[in-house]
């Protein structure tokens, strides 16, 4: 089969592959801080804090799939969690932009919904995204911690977070299909930590 395909096909995706394979060899340390982060997300949601998760664009679907994740399940069943990802109200997104501009868009609605001792994850492939900065700026103001997953650093979001788990790759694909893993990771974390939570309710 292999044979039947052509070979500018195969050299992109061996092109491809070659960059996962690269940002991959240097990911350990990433995923161990997303693991870190999903056993102390676990205390603040068992204790009704609540996750806002913030991005544009492939980060905004990955935003939405790590709330969905949260509220949902990740694997076993479980109880669910509040994660909102603050993209998903287009109704309150036009209109603080219309009203405030596009740098609110995300940062008011960070503010309205997150409360001190909440937790903000903020995905951005450049780190150079001037709404999610400011949203990220609003809750550290608002008395959230706030976790940035970025593209090589520095950059601006890193500077402005309390942590960041940043991919060191070439391409905006890379640097999204390792976000990607490093939310599976800390989603993992995050369950496991529920499980041997005191008192922990498993359904």
């Amino acid at each position: 089969m292999t044979g039947l395909i052509d070979p500018a096909v195969q050299t992109v995706a061996r092109r491809h592959l070659a960059d996962v394979t690269e940002a991959l060899s240097a990911f350990g340390p990433a995923a161990d801080l997303a693991a870190s982060w999903g056993r102390r997300l676990a205390p603040v949601l068992l204790g009704g804090g609540r996750l806002l998760v913030v991005g544009n664009g492939g980060s905004a679907a990955q935003a939405q799939h790590l709330s969905s994740e949260v509220v949902g399940r990740y694997r076993d069943d479980r109880p669910p969690f509040s994660a909102v990802a603050v993209h998903t109200e287009p109704s309150a997104l036009t209109a603080i932009a219309n009203d405030y501009g596009i740098e609110e868009m995300f940062a008011r609605q960070v503010q309205a919904h997150g409360r001190p001792g909440d937790v903000c994850v903020l995905l951005s492939t450049s780190g150079r995204s001037p709404n999610v900065v400011v949203a990220a700026e609003r809750a550290r103001r608002c008395g959230l911690l706030t976790w940035a997953m970025t593209g090589p650093t520095p950059n601006p979001l890193a500077a402005v977070c309390d942590e960041t788990l940043a991919v060191s790759a070439r391409t905006t694909a890379t640097v999204q299909e390792l976000h990607l893993v490093a939310l599976h990771v800390l989603c993992e974390a995050f369950d496991e930590a529920l499980e041997a939570a005191p008192g922990a309710v498993t359904s």
